[in-house]
């Protein structure tokens, strides 16, 4: 097994720890211990008792069972607790594909969704979200990519690094097209909570036995430097997960899973006060964009906390953005890093003025770009 580089770690690698504005992330500014301590009630006496002892292998009992009334009710004998959702992710794919197995994937994606079943040689087939239709998914062209040969269907719904996303009805039939043909249903559930013109989807696995779910606290729950995941999956796949793991990271840090419990227990406190915030940054991005229709194209993000924009007049979205973050110091993601390169991933879940501030640094340099001259202010003497 030989992983490409991926694009997007790469890039962030090079920019994220000494960007001056940040509106690049798919995930809220993060919450501090201070503040993690204030919103679950943990006390130093808690943390004093932990014993550093080797964990269970699939999580704590309690971890589990709190992450399954968090995924609405699921058996708790179907969750792993992990390193982050993309330990899960990596785990479950090298315990259900083999090389030869045909996979969809949608495009454009998390490059982890789509790059590690390519690694494990598997036939991609590619869902494609089209641009010009809002990068609505057409469950119509989902069917024409699948048959009895198809392995498993990856998606992230609402999606990274479009903020795409189906409707109820729409997972429903994915369901039905996957059990046609007796394929898993593999659902990156990262954005679930944050929705914006409709409640959250259902919890896929309770719709569909060969469906595995994926969670993590690095996008709602603002504590990506937490690193605790977890997915819902039959327990016989669980099982060849262990096997794997049994030679990698074998369990979770009981210190993450003593923040976590805490944490699960109290979600609401973490996920409403950053979306809430997240729906004014919205607004102000869509409005950004309404008001500039001849530098950007934008599809109004459902969910999640990134959208990707088009950049009109644009030749080279990566030379443009490592312009941006030189002179400017703004941090955004070239669309090159998701196969899309007139594009360019915002993201919109940090501080609003911070938004604010970079939304007005990227249009001085996008009209720059496009050899405009800059606006100046009106002359009150009406002289030229």
């Amino acid at each position: 097994m030989r992983l490409r580089s991926a694009p997007l770690e790469d890039w962030l690698r090079d920019y994220y720890f000494t960007a001056e504005i940040d509106i690049s992330s798919s995930g809220f500014h993060s919450y501090s211990m201070a503040e993690l301590r204030a919103k679950t009630g943990l006390r130093h006496a808690d943390v004093d008792r932990l014993v550093f002892d080797d964990g269970y292998s699939l999580g704590a009992p309690e971890v589990r069972a709190a992450v399954a009334r968090h995924c609405g009710g699921v058996d708790p004998d179907k969750v792993m607790t992990t390193s982050g959702s993309g330990e899960a992710v990596s785990l479950v794919l090298s315990a259900l594909l083999r090389p030869g197995d045909e996979v969809v994937v949608v495009q454009p994606g998390y490059h982890l969704l789509v790059e590690y079943a390519v690694a494990l040689g598997c036939t991609i087939k590619t869902w494609r979200l089209d641009p010009d239709q809002d990068w609505q998914p057409s469950l119509d062209e989902l069917a024409g990519l699948m048959s009895e040969r198809t392995r498993a269907v990856i998606v992230n719904f609402p999606q990274n690094p479009t903020g795409a996303t189906l409707t109820e009805a729409q997972q429903e039939r994915l369901v039905r097209l996957a059990e046609g043909v007796g394929a898993y249903v593999l659902w990156d559930g990262a954005f679930t909570d944050l929705t914006y013109d409709a409640p959250p989807l259902p919890e896929i696995t309770a719709r569909y036995g060969r469906a595995v779910s994926f969670g993590t606290f690095s996008k709602a729950f603002g504590l990506p430097g937490l690193r605790f995941g977890w997915c819902v999956a039959p327990p016989e796949l669980l099982a060849d997960c262990v096997r794997i793991r049994d030679y990698t990271t074998l369990h979770v840090s009981p210190l993450v899973e003593l923040l976590a419990l805490g944490v699960l227990e109290n979600a609401d406190a973490f996920i409403r006060p950053r979306l809430d915030q997240a729906r004014i940054n919205r607004t102000t991005l869509t409005d950004w964009a309404t008001a500039h229709p001849g530098l950007v194209t934008l599809a109004p993000p459902a969910g999640g906390v990134t959208a990707f924009p088009r950049l009109t007049g644009i030749a080279d979205a990566d030379a443009f953005c490592d312009e941006l973050f030189q002179k400017r110091g703004v941090l955004v993601i070239p669309g090159s890093c998701f196969g899309r390169p007139q594009h360019i991933r915002v993201g919109f879940g940090g501080r609003p003025d911070l938004l604010r501030e970079g939304l007005d640094r990227l249009t001085l340099a996008l009209t720059e770009a496009r050899g405009r001259p800059r606006p100046h202010p009106a002359d009150p003497t009406g002289s030229p």
